[in-house]
């Protein structure tokens, strides 16, 4: 296990508990998103794959091995969810204008109003979750200046 910071080798139960309480409010709302992924027809990796690409900065249009960075995926994995998104009709490959030896992956219409509704919801969810994520990060910023 590699340490990140030097400080004391104890930590108060409080740091636990407010650890413990960031990890549970993570996998709500990784719940959340998988659930809201599915009623919209979609896995929870395939919804990654489309706001990864419409996130993506500066542009709206990204390469395999961009994807597979940003989702920490492998090269062969990324492929396998551009090829069923494709199937669908909700992503496109096409060459990119300077070089044409270059693929660029990016929304149909349909994929970016699949997306919107999904991002309010989660948007939403983001905003329920706030007031409890600001408050534990308060309280991790507080137990760091009393060690």
């Amino acid at each position: 296990m590699k340490r990140t910071s030097a400080g004391p080798r104890s930590l108060a139960k409080g740091d636990f508990e407010t650890l413990a309480e960031f990890r549970y409010l993570l996998r709500q709302f990784g719940a959340f998103s998988a659930g809201a992924a599915r009623e919209a027809g979609l896995t929870a990796q395939q919804h990654q794959v489309l706001l990864a690409i419409k996130g993506f900065p500066g542009r709206e249009q990204v390469t395999i091995g961009e994807l597979a960075e940003r989702l920490s995926l492998k090269h062969h994995s990324v492929v396998g969810l551009v090829d069923r998104l494709m199937r669908r009709g909700l992503i496109a490959r096409r060459h990119d204008e300077a070089d044409r030896r270059k693929v660029r992956i990016v929304l149909t219409p349909q994929a970016d109003e699949l997306l919107l509704g999904l991002t309010l919801a989660h948007r939403d969810e983001l905003r329920r979750l706030a007031p409890m994520l600001q408050g534990l990060l308060r309280r991790l910023q507080e137990s760091g200046r009393t060690q």
